[in-house]
């Protein structure tokens, strides 16, 4: 039950060819020399509006940037504070975020809402601050609400319960996702798991936490203690300033003292350290290093462009290599923070189970030759760099962003007026030395979220150290794959999991499947309507709102896909491979086929499962219930793997009324609302 994605990957094919006629007759029309390379322009001077700033006296520092362009007013608070350690209820402070906006000890839930939504603004809150976005002529009205959010906020146990639920439902959704998976790990093994940045939330963490525990950090650390307020837009100082003076005046400064961060080193030496995802059909692959770069060093614009070269973008060389010459992956990239806490390198990859070994042997190869770098890599880095910076200038954001840094980095006065003459006088010499310092590939911890089984071997080839550990960073053993009992067979498997869902005899008698299931994909309701019978016959119809969005169909020789309302016929390579799958149950001939091959038992949806490998697909039984708890597809984009789960009878027979399919590293988890058998028509099939 694979939903396709053909037609996205051909609309984007069509669209490619559009933009290539167009662009083709704007060089013929224009008469462009094509081996000409284009000579930039002088470095322009840059003029940035300067903060009028005044404090309050509870520490809040307000910081105001005219600029009357346009009728809107962007309000951002920020709060500079080293990170803490929550514990054994980490997972609080977001919790306490989430409270804020739901109401205040003046207004309830609701009316505060419905006033947002009637002055049309945008107003958000996180663990650090708050941002408002709103006409210049509400804005008055919106920083009032963000006051009193934040002010006055009304927690109370329901809702606590309520955010709790949530965070642990997300949390339950992924415990397979090797993404998150690499996230939390990566960050608990560079800075330790005890500490405050490396600590990660678990559901027993959540559990935890109690209405008091939410008002303590709120009390303790939401303050405006070392806190900015900058708002950038329509108004004038003296109008905002009594202003904020009224409405931000009464909130209580705390005085915590912070404990100091915990320290945190590099590796001694690189090493692979893995975490096992069994059902991975990808693995996520990122290198990682501690440095101390900062804004202010005269490292930071040599770092930046180094790592621009590195892995900025899609002309960078990870994404050459990795991506373009190799085909592991769709994207390679690499980032290089200079935050205040936390400044840290990064390169970042998902490839194929297969590739690992030879992605990771690449990874390395770019991150030791970025030392050196050649005369265009280092103009054409410059180039972007500088266009990006100028670009910027034109969001609001940006203004109070370079105001805030300016601030809390400590920054010279004039460093964003001299930046594009920053980047203008890095040398590839000066990129060389930073280097040295920022990207580090002798002390990398290369994480790995991935299957152990099929990556391990060729990862502890490369030469490193290699380390395994649980999802929650525990060190453990190397997973081994469990013997299979000599007495087992593909036929034993096959014949255990047909008699589970109801026998032989019971599944010969159906001739057609018809499933109808609901999803939400990124918030919106969809539903699908399936239709598989005998003879490879199939009809699958994706709808939203009642429009169809895609439909496939398949009589066992012919047929079609549409999306948008354009219809295209089934390549003969698609129709070749949908004819294979003649019966509705394929363990009906496991035993009398030779594709299959019994290869061992892994964990799959968290339970252990047979793996029977057969040339496009393989599947896994319960050792336990003999019920199929996944099964794994080759696709033209890549593998697509999917759990069952739920399983309920109808008409003598079980099926699973809980089907998830991984797209893209995306779950869509598919509700079945009812199976209908026997009922398919061959006009269902046209």
């Amino acid at each position: 039950m694979i939903i396709n994605n053909n037609y996205l990957q051909m609309k984007k094919q069509l669209t490619y060819i559009a933009a290539a006629f167009l662009f083709a007759g704007m060089l013929s029309a224009q008469k462009i020399d094509l081996n000409a390379m284009p000579k930039p322009g002088p470095t322009p001077a840059i003029n940035i509006a300067k903060p009028k700033t005044f404090q309050l006296n509870n520490g809040l520092t307000v910081m105001i940037v005219e600029n009357n362009k346009l009728p809107r007013v962007n309000a951002n608070l920020t709060m500079d504070r080293p990170p803490y350690y929550e514990g054994d209820i980490v997972g609080v402070s977001s919790i306490m975020a989430d409270q804020l906006g739901n109401g205040t000890t003046t207004l309830s839930k609701d009316d505060f809402n419905k006033k947002v939504d009637f002055l049309g603004a945008n107003l958000s809150f996180s663990s650090n601050g708050a941002f408002a976005n709103t006409l210049s002529k509400y804005f008055p009205e919106v920083l009032g609400l963000m006051s009193d959010a934040i002010i006055n906020p009304k927690f109370s146990g329901s809702e606590v319960q309520n955010s709790k639920e949530r965070t642990i439902e997300g949390l339950k959704a992924d415990e397979k996702n090797a993404s998150s998976i690499a996230e939390r790990v990566s960050r608990a093994l560079m800075y330790g798991k005890n500490t405050s940045r490396g600590e990660f939330e678990t559901v027993e963490s959540i559990n935890k936490i109690q209405l008091s525990d939410v008002q303590n950090v709120y009390n303790k650390y939401y303050t405006p203690d070392n806190a900015y307020l900058v708002i950038v837009g329509d108004v004038k100082l003296d109008q905002v300033k009594p202003l904020v003076e009224k409405l931000f005046g009464n909130w209580k400064k705390s005085n915590t003292k912070f404990t100091p961060i915990e320290p945190a080193s590099n590796v001694e030496k690189t090493e692979i350290n893995i975490v096992d995802v069994p059902s991975a059909v990808q693995s996520v692959v990122s290198l990682n290093n501690i440095n101390s770069l900062k804004m202010k060093d005269s490292n930071y614009f040599p770092a930046t462009i180094a790592n621009y070269i590195l892995g900025g973008g899609g002309e960078a060389r990870l994404f050459m290599n990795l991506r373009e010459k190799n085909g592991f992956t769709y994207g390679a990239y690499s980032s290089m923070s200079a935050s205040k806490y936390s400044p840290e390198f990064s390169a970042e990859a998902s490839v194929r189970n297969e590739v690992t070994d030879k992605a990771v042997k690449e990874f390395m190869n770019e991150l030791n030759a970025i030392s050196t770098v050649k005369p265009e890599e280092l103009e054409n880095a410059k180039a972007k760099l500088k266009g990006s910076f100028i670009m910027s200038l034109e969001k609001p954001e940006t203004i109070a962003r370079f105001a805030l840094n300016q601030k809390v980095q400590d920054l010279p006065g004039d460093f964003y007026t001299n930046y594009l003459k920053a980047i203008d006088k890095v040398t590839a010499s000066d990129v060389s030395n930073a280097v040295k310092t920022t990207i580090l590939p002798n002390q990398s911890r290369i994480f790995i979220a991935g299957k152990a089984s099929d990556i391990s071997e060729g990862l502890e080839k490369l030469g490193y150290p290699v380390k395994y550990f649980d999802p929650n960073a525990n060190p453990v053993t190397k997973p081994t794959a469990q013997k299979v009992d000599a007495n087992v067979t593909i036929g034993s498997i096959a014949d255990q999991y047909i008699n589970a869902i109801g026998g032989s005899a019971a599944l010969q008698k159906i001739t057609s499947i018809t499933t109808d299931a609901t999803t939400k994909v990124q918030g919106m309701d969809m539903s699908m309507k399936m239709i598989q019978a005998k003879g490879g016959k199939m009809s699958m119809n994706i709808s939203m709102m009642g429009n169809t969005v895609q439909k496939i169909v398949f009589d066992g020789k012919d047929g079609y896909m549409e999306a948008q309302g354009k219809k295209a016929p089934l390549s003969n390579d698609q129709k070749a491979e949908m004819a294979k799958e003649t019966e509705l149950f394929p363990e009906l001939n496991f035993a009398k086929s030779s594709e299959y091959k019994l290869s061992g038992i892994e964990k799959y949806n968290n339970e252990d499962s047979y793996v029977i490998k057969g040339e496009k697909t393989t599947y896994y039984y319960s050792v336990k219930t003999g019920l199929k708890t996944g099964d794994v597809k080759a696709g033209e984009g890549g593998s697509i793997p999917t759990s069952y789960a739920d399983y309920k009878e109808v008409s003598g027979v079980k099926f699973p009324f809980t089907i998830i399919q991984n797209m893209g590293g995306m779950d869509i988890n598919l509700a079945v609302q009812s199976y209908q058998l026997n009922q398919a028509k061959d006009t269902d099939f046209k």
